[in-house]
């Protein structure tokens, strides 16, 4: 049995974590699923965005508790790659928590550009409640898409958040109802496909240095490149022509 599966609709890609009985739990062999899955995935030109999800009930129940017992830094470090090949993709990324997301599997989620939570989702840091510190950048992460008191709500008073308390403290993007999650999903990752993936790419890498800029001068500065780059691109020809066309026909 695969323990990841990948299929593409309209130029976005799911990957699915596909081990249900276990709860979708990140061993080595998943990890290296994923891994080759993601190199097949951003090879192939004609893939434009990525939704990752887990095969029901859950989404990613965590690192296998077993695993963690007897772990060194190299068998965390395995485990991290999981989400952390994800975090790295070029690709827009979206998590579709289709149930609970636990420890190294809120990484997972969390790694991902945003998230789209079903109501029945389950958000649970539960490092301290097993006794082990957070890691995988958790606290990090976690601090910075929702904020230090969410942080420690989660992490250090153990609070777990449903799809639509997550996204009351903006931990995700959308809340929506069981049947609803892949269809917004995959509608939300389509309009992203739709743009030339060399844009794409480069637009995320622009939001991700804006974490290290702190004025607006240097904003602009950081901008102005990317821009008049694009600015040069056939497509960008192609897209003016066929805005012109429209506003000439009304």
């Amino acid at each position: 049995m695969s323990l990841v599966l990948v299929t593409v609709t309209d130029g976005v890609a799911t990957l699915t974590l596909n081990n249900p009985e276990e709860r979708n739990t990140l061993t080595a062999p998943m990890v290296e699923e994923i891994t080759a899955a993601m190199d097949r995935i951003e090879g192939d030109s004609a893939i434009g965005a990525l939704v990752v999800t887990g095969a029901a009930p859950a989404f990613c129940a965590g690192a296998n508790l077993g695993n963690l017992a007897t772990a060194s830094g190299q068998s965390l470090g395995t485990i991290y790659e999981g989400f952390l090949r994800i975090a790295r993709s070029p690709l827009p990324t979206i998590a579709a928590v289709n149930g609970a997301a636990v420890g190294a599997g809120m990484n997972l989620a969390l790694g991902c550009d945003i998230r789209i939570a079903a109501k029945r989702a389950k958000f649970d840091t539960r490092f301290l409640q097993i006794g082990i510190h957070p890691g995988g950048g958790h606290t990090w992460m976690l601090r910075r898409i929702a904020g230090p008191q969410a942080a420690f709500a989660t992490v250090m008073f153990g609070e777990i958040l449903d799809g639509t308390e997550a996204e009351r403290i903006g931990l995700v993007w959308r809340c929506v109802e069981d049947d609803q999650l892949m269809a917004e999903a995959q509608k939300i990752a389509a309009r992203a496909a739709g743009i030339p993936r060399p844009l794409l790419e480069t637009v995320k890498q622009t939001i991700k240095d804006m974490a290290d800029i702190d004025n607006h001068p240097d904003a602009v500065k950081r901008e102005l490149e990317p821009q008049l780059w694009s600015t040069k691109q056939p497509w960008f020809a192609e897209r003016i022509a066929a805005m012109q066309a429209k506003i000439t026909k009304k």
